[in-house]
């Protein structure tokens, strides 16, 4: 019996390990938008985030375990849109391996057009990051501004979900 629960421990980690993403799709702005404002009926955490922004990286572990939390619900979904440059995405794909990032990351490439796109995710955002957006059936709920705790996160989620 404590030989099956070691295996199944082991086995769990070890897809949990495997299934981090690698294939990080790259989105320009417009299509990002379009994604993020189609109506559907879910709640969808949107962090923006860099892999050499410590603040961001210091809460990923909290956006993992609240993906983990609601993984298997259809109403749930997390979105991480990583502002490295397109040029670094071997950086990423490692980094998001060796930090188990489990949530699904797009790249967004469009730097060159100077962030004109910035405000047209929120008016009062000036451009730091991390940043966190909450949208539920499409629409903008909650703009949180710098890190967030994973019982921030947990509140913000359950919260949209129960409504």
């Amino acid at each position: 019996m404590k030989i099956t629960f070691a295996f199944s421990l082991l086995f769990t980690l070890f897809t949990t390990f495997l299934h981090a993403q690698d294939d990080v799709k790259i989105y320009k702005y417009e299509a990002l938008f379009d994604r993020l404002h189609a109506p559907n009926d879910q709640v969808t955490v949107v962090n923006f985030w860099a892999t050499w922004c410590a603040p961001c990286v210091e809460e990923l572990p909290a956006f993992m375990a609240v993906n983990e939390q609601h993984k298997d619900n259809p109403r749930f979904k997390m979105l991480l849109v990583s502002l490295d440059r397109p040029k670094a995405m071997e950086k990423i794909t490692a980094f998001l391996q060796e930090h188990h990032i489990t949530a699904e990351v797009v790249l967004l490439d469009d730097n060159k057009r100077n962030n004109i796109w910035i405000p047209a995710i929120n008016k009062d955002w000036g451009g730091n990051i991390p940043i966190t957006v909450f949208y539920k059936n499409g629409k903008q709920i909650v703009f949180k501004g710098n890190q967030m705790t994973q019982y921030e996160l947990e509140d913000y989620v359950n919260d949209l979900l129960e409504e």
